[in-house]
């Protein structure tokens, strides 16, 4: 259940643009909740279309969550933290997020859904971010669609911190690459730089140099697809085993990218998390 109460000072106003402007939820996330979840005003049901609120009042909502169609998996989770409002998992190479018309039962959200039911938890799964099929480490998942609708919002005060072994030594050793990034002609999959692509945003830090190759760590300032993967092969130095992009495939079977570091505020503590896990173990191996 999702609880807000109006602050002191606050002047009467809508229910729906309150919880626009202080609870930050979507129109979409708003129709929902006015026609299938049940929401009160201090413990008093009402009707959301026409409610309004003042300093004081204590809303709730409870939103009716469709999670529950998603077929279970029981497989193991590395839980990195957990509480009512997020699940943070370090996620293994060689796992899709979410369910395709290809892969609909051993995906992440299809292993959440079977923690669930295995601890007896009754919790929605709503990535706020994806990872590549092959990107291992950290992911956020919010058990509330406004939980995901909020971080997902304040996407650009989440700090998301990569590591990658690359071909080469990029030079300078510190630089951001800012190119935008659009979908290759002739692939639903593939992208590449070009003036005509949304605007994408890169910090990369050379962290430890070998004769052919070079650890780093990147800061994503925007969320493209493959951004990391683009940047960097656009930059001559691609990712070691990213055959996708041009990258050596002959000691590791995957792209070396890892979600090592996430720094955020909680949604709904204000507590402020750094957190961090460390290199998988084939990406240790080339170093």
């Amino acid at each position: 259940m999702i609880k807000f109460i109006v602050p002191a000072g606050h002047k009467e106003q809508k229910l729906r643009y309150f919880l626009a402007s202080y609870g930050k939820i979507s129109t979409n996330l708003w129709r929902k909740i006015k026609w299938h979840g049940n929401i009160c005003i201090n413990d008093n049901p009402v009707c959301a279309a026409n409610a309004f609120v003042k300093a004081g009042d204590i809303v709730t909502y409870d939103l009716n969550d469709n999670s529950s169609s998603i077929t279970p998996c029981q497989k193991p989770l590395d839980i990195v933290y957990e509480d009512e409002w997020l699940l943070i998992i370090n996620k293994p190479a060689d796992l899709v997020i979410h369910p395709t018309s290809k892969i609909y039962k051993d995906t992440l959200v299809n292993i959440v859904a079977g923690y669930y039911l295995q601890t007896h938890k009754q919790a929605g799964c709503h990535p706020v971010y994806r990872l590549d099929r092959n990107t291992t480490g950290l992911i956020i998942i919010a058990k509330q669609p406004q939980i995901q609708y909020y971080l997902s919002a304040s996407h650009g005060r989440i700090c998301r911190f990569y590591q990658a072994v690359v071909s080469g030594c990029p030079a300078p050793k510190e630089a951001m690459l800012c190119m935008p990034i659009g979908r290759k002609p002739g692939s639903i999959i593939e992208r590449m730089v070009t003036p005509a692509g949304q605007p994408a945003l890169t910090r990369y830090k050379v962290l430890q140099t070998m004769p052919e190759r070079s650890l780093i760590t990147l800061q994503l300032y925007t969320g493209r697809t493959h951004q990391i993967r683009v940047h960097m092969a656009a930059d001559g130095h691609p990712l070691l085993g990213d055959d996708l992009y041009g990258g050596d495939c002959a000691l590791i079977s995957r792209q070396a990218l890892h979600a090592s570091r996430l720094i955020f505020t909680h949604p709904m503590s204000g507590k402020n998390f750094d957190l961090s896990v460390p290199l998988p173990m084939d990406m240790r191996k080339l170093l």
